[in-house]
């Protein structure tokens, strides 16, 4: 294919934004820093002549649709912008179980595996149905965006692992059950509910089915190794791309120091 096929070709092509909106309203995963905005210059506060707004940005990194870099839980691995371009970017499958799930659930490679074809070394999106939670929703509601959306099962990161996935991405507050994070001990109750459920399907309390040893933030310090790291909170147009498989981006900012990074992520379809 030469230069003006290829250009032809991308004339019909299709961009879907899987990127959650970003405010100052968009809540950061639960104890990180929120958004900051403030002017430190506007138009008409220029000594001669029109001046220029700008603006000043605080904020941790875990707002709104990220991606959790390597050192965010592994300190020798690389930083978001030591990542080349091409890790970013491929072939995958955004893989929607939202008629699965419901809260504090367990979702299986089995299950994602009935919905869409998912091959190895793809990127690999889950489109829980919990984007509908978030904070940009008609049917906002936190706590159920980050403390009871559901998350993989005790297998799958081991499928992960052996599937050798590119990255993974969530609409959820986390690629890690929110149970098998400190959201546990900050929400007892919820824990509570949580392994209710998890007794009555599995016969097995919730540390009996998840050693913590083993599978505190599990996608986190299993994968992150690996080289296999994961976006969290996205959303947009997610559900137009219902078990499709799609060439996948996400841009996050080439921050040489960055442990994760804000981005946007969008899938390429026909048109």
């Amino acid at each position: 294919m030469n230069t003006s096929e290829l250009l032809k070709f991308m004339e019909k092509i299709k961009i879907v934004d899987l990127t959650q909106p970003l405010s100052i309203h968009t809540p950061p995963w639960p104890s990180y820093m929120p958004l900051g905005i403030q002017y430190f210059k506007r138009i008409a506060g220029a000594h001669m002549g029109q001046g220029a707004n700008g603006q000043i940005i605080t904020t941790s990194n875990h707002v709104g649709t990220h991606m959790d870099g390597e050192i965010h839980f592994h300190a020798s691995g690389r930083t978001i912008g030591q990542v080349p371009i091409e890790e970013w970017v491929g072939p995958g499958v955004v893989v929607d179980i939202s008629d699965d799930v419901d809260d504090y659930d367990l979702y299986s490679p089995d299950l994602l595996q009935s919905k869409a074809e998912i091959k190895p070394g793809d990127i690999l999106i889950i489109n829980t149905g919990y984007h509908k939670y978030a904070w940009d929703q008609p049917g906002s509601d936190e706590i159920r965006y980050f403390v009871k959306h559901p998350g993989p099962d005790p297998d799958f990161h081991k499928w992960a692992l052996k599937m050798k996935f590119k990255w993974i991405g969530v609409d959820c507050g986390s690629a890690d059950h929110p149970m098998n994070t400190i959201i546990r001990d900050w929400h007892p109750k919820s824990f509570v509910a949580a392994e209710e459920k998890i007794k009555k399907k599995y016969k097995k309390t919730w540390d009996e089915l998840f050693p913590p040893e083993v599978y505190y933030q599990v996608m986190h310090l299993k994968l992150f190794p690996k080289r296999i790291v994961h976006a969290e909170n996205l959303g947009g147009d997610i559900d137009k791309v219902k078990n499709k498989r799609a060439w996948i981006g996400c841009f996050p900012l080439r921050g040489l120091e960055m442990e994760s990074s804000m981005c946007r992520i969008v899938a390429y379809l026909p048109a």
